[in-house]
């Protein structure tokens, strides 16, 4: 198998060899107008159906390139090309590709898959994309909409009702100046119009002190206590906690929300697919014949006692 680092250095190579015309082919250009009562005026084209994977694109010293090749250099992460068109992009591929096929052939006439150490390496890899795609197959076959509805059901059944409050804070440097700030608050001045005055705090102060909807413990204690014992439309008393002093108003209150299916439906395929495949690994690990040299010794059998 050719150097994965030599690969990389022969494709970064390509796509700079190709960046000045890349570069000139994504300056804007005006699309010509159609004349009228011509077919292009009269109708879209139909798009052109996908390209047979047996399609060839190129050929090195008469051994082709085909859509198929493009299709898996395409897959290879060390081959990003985002922000590239698809033409563009192809263009580049079939680059690549050549560069690939060029260097390839000159590996094997120099003998270089003749080594052990490559054959070492060649068994490795092919060892590697058998498995990659034994577990890519299996992943798919572990999520399915029913394995998905199932443990989403199980997961909202095992969550409990939490209560979230809704407020805003202002928060200040003393006692004092949280005490003058209280008092014209209840003078009739708007909260959220002082804090966004007042409030030393950098990620509320624009939102007017708005902290959006928590649970209890995701604040700090002191100031969580206060707020969770408020009703909406209430002001606190100026509450010292490690940050300094707050002024707290409740908008809102009400039980957490249940995340939705959609919400969770990430996180559900991929608990879906480590435990499938890890589940598949060691079902296998179980069935086969292991031997390792690294095992420490089987312990010895105690001698039986001389009669």
């Amino acid at each position: 198998m050719p150097n994965t680092a030599l690969l990389r250095r022969v494709s970064a190579l390509a796509v700079m060899v190709a960046m000045p015309g890349l570069a000139l082919a994504q300056a804007p250009q005006k699309a010509p107008t159609p004349a009228a009562n011509t077919p292009a005026a009269a109708s879209p084209a139909a798009p052109a159906a996908a390209p047979s994977a047996d399609a060839v694109v190129a050929s090195v010293n008469g051994k082709p390139i085909t859509q198929g090749d493009l299709a898996i250099a395409a897959d290879d992460p060390a081959l990003s090309l985002p922000g590239v068109d698809e033409a563009q992009k192809k263009s580049l591929l079939v680059d690549y590709m050549v560069d690939l096929r060029v260097g390839a052939q000159a590996a094997e006439a120099a003998k270089v898959g003749d080594t052990p150490e490559f054959k070492r390496k060649l068994a490795y890899f092919r060892d590697k994309l058998l498995l990659d795609d034994y577990l890519e197959q299996e992943a798919k076959r572990a999520v399915t909409p029913e394995a998905e509805h199932a443990i989403y059901d199980q997961t909202v059944k095992l969550m409990k009702p939490e209560e979230e409050v809704h407020a805003r804070h202002i928060l200040v440097d003393n006692e004092a100046e949280a005490k003058k700030i209280a008092a014209r608050i209840k003078g009739g001045e708007d909260f959220a119009k002082v804090a966004a005055e007042a409030s030393k705090d950098p990620g509320s102060k624009a939102e007017g002190g708005d902290l959006g909807w928590f649970t209890k413990e995701r604040m700090v204690p002191d100031f969580a206590n206060a707020a969770f014992a408020m009703k909406p439309g209430q002001v606190s008393d100026p509450i010292k906690t490690q940050f300094g002093w707050h002024l707290i108003k409740v908008e809102e209150k009400r039980t957490k929300p249940q995340p939705t299916f959609d919400e969770l439906k990430e996180q559900i395929d991929q608990h879906l697919i480590r435990k499938a495949q890890q589940d598949m690994i060691l079902k296998l690990r179980s069935e086969a014949k292991i031997d390792r040299a690294d095992a420490p010794p089987a312990a010895q059998a105690a001698p039986e006692p001389k009669k």
